[in-house]
C-alpha cells in the first residue's frame, strides 16, 4: 500500500546558513499546503532557524524537537542537531558555517540510512568550506554514494527534460581517463532503471550526446565516439535498452531533438547542465538516481550574492520536495506491481 502523503517524512539538510538555503526552505514550508503533503524535519538548531525566520519576515510554525520520535505533523520540525549558538554573517563564506552544514547533512544522511526519514532534500552547500580531514568529497552525491547502497548518478529532472551524466565533477582535462565502455554502460543502465522505477515510464527512449564536437566527425575530431561510445550503445541496445546516438551536442537542444526522448545522457557536467538550466532554471531538480534511498536538491547554489535580501526564489527547492515525494511513492508502487506479475501495470508506455 502506498504511504499516505501526510505521513511521508521529508528530511532537510540546512545547507550553508550564510546562503539562501534557509530562506528557500522556510519559504517553501510556510505554505500550509506543503504540510498537507508531508512532514518536514530540518536538521539544524531550532533557535537559529527561528532567528532566520524572523530575518526573512516569515510566519512559519517552527517546532523544535530533540528526537525524530517527537515529530509533530502540520508543523516545520527542527531537529536540534547541535546546541551551541552560531554567529551568522549572511552572504559571506565562512569555514565555521561550512562545518555546521556538514553536521546537518551527515545527521540527515544517517537518519535516511536508518529509515527515520523517508526522503532527503538537501539545501545548497559550498564545496570549499565543507571540506575537513574526514570529508573530502566534491559535493553531496559522492558522500551519499559511499553511505548508501547502489551506484549514485546525477540526474537533473524537470517536467519537460531529464538529463543524466556519465561523469559529473570531473575536470575537462581528466575526462579521457573516465570515458570507458564500462562506465557508459553502467550509467545508462542506471538511468534506464530510474526512468522505469522512479518515473513510471515502461519503455524509455534515451538519447546520448557525443563526447567530441560533432561526435568526432568520423574520427576527424577525436576517435572516442566511434571507438568507445557507439559500441557501448550497440551493446545496450542489444540488451533491450532503447538508446540512441551519439548526437552532436551543439545542435541537439536548439533543434528541440530532446523532446523526442524521455532522457538525455551527457558525457560531462557542463555539456548537460548548461542546456538543462537554460531550459528549466528555477524549476529544475538535482536527483541522485541509482541509490536505495531518495535524495533531491534544488538546481542552484548557495547564492551568497543575494542571501539576506529576502529575494531568493524557492521554486526549485519546492520542486525538489515534490519530486522526492513522487519518486518515493512511485518506488513503492513499482515494488508492489513487480512483486505481483498478475497485477495490471499503470505505467506510462
Amino acid at each position: 500500500m502506498v504511504k499516505h502523503s501526510e505521513n511521508i517524512i521529508v528530511g532537510v539538510s540546512i545547507g550553508d546558513m550564510n546562503g539562501i538555503g534557509p530562506e528557500v526552505i522556510l519559504k517553501t514550508f510556510e505554505d500550509n499546503r506543503m504540510l498537507e503533503l508531508c512532514t518536514p524535519v530540518i536538521f539544524a538548531n531550532a533557535k537559529i532557524v527561528s532567528f532566520l525566520k524572523k530575518t526573512y519576515e516569515l510566519t512559519a510554525n517552527i517546532q523544535g524537537i530533540d528526537k525524530i520520535e517527537q515529530i509533530v505533523p502540520g508543523k516545520i520540525n527542527v531537529l536540534n542537531t547541535w546546541r551551541e549558538g552560531v554567529n551568522l554573517e549572511i552572504g559571506k563564506l565562512d569555514d565555521t558555517i561550512g562545518k555546521y552544514a556538514l553536521k546537518s547533512f551527515q545527521a540527515a544522511t544517517k537518519a535516511l540510512k536508518e529509515n527515520q526519514i523517508d526522503v532527503l532534500v538537501t539545501a545548497p552547500i559550498n564545496k570549499y568550506n565543507i571540506q575537513t580531514e574526514e570529508y573530502k568529497f566534491a559535493g553531496h552525491t559522492d558522500y551519499l554514494n559511499e553511505q548508501l547502497d547502489g551506484d549514485a548518478l546525477m540526474f537533473m529532472i524537470h517536467e519537460d527534460i531529464k538529463v543524466g551524466l556519465i561523469t559529473d565533477h570531473v575536470a575537462i582535462n581528466e575526462l579521457h581517463k573516465y570515458i570507458t565502455a564500462e562506465l557508459i554502460e553502467k550509467k545508462i543502465s542506471i538511468i534506464h532503471q530510474s526512468l522505469v522505477e522512479d518515473f513510471k515510464i515502461n519503455k524509455p527512449k534515451i538519447a546520448v550526446l557525443g563526447l567530441n564536437p560533432h561526435s568526432g566527425d568520423n574520427g576527424v575530431i577525436g576517435k572516442e565516439d566511434d571507438e568507445i561510445v557507439k559500441p557501448s550503445l550497440q551493446t545496450l541496445f542489444k540488451k533491450g535498452i532503447q538508446v540512441f546516438g551519439p548526437f552532436s551536442a551543439d545542435s541537439f537542444f536548439g533543434s528541440n531533438q530532446y523532446k523526442n526522448f524521455d532522457a538525455v545522457v551527457a558525457m560531462y557536467h557542463d555539456q548537460g547542465l548548461i542546456p538543462f538550466k537554460t531550459l528549466s532554471f528555477g524549476e529544475g531538480v538535482n536527483y541522485t538516481a541509482g541509490l536505495n534511498k531518495v535524495r533531491t536538491s534544488p538546481d542552484h547554489g548557495t547564492g551568497f550574492d543575494i542571501a539576506g535580501k529576502n529575494i531568493a526564489d524557492n521554486g526549485s527547492f519546492r520542486e525538489a520536495v515534490y519530486s522526492a515525494i513522487d519518486i518515493f511513492k512511485n518506488r513503492i508502487e513499482y515494488k508492489e506491481l513487480t512483486s505481483n506479475p498478475l497485477k495490471k501495470s499503470t505505467a506510462k508506455v
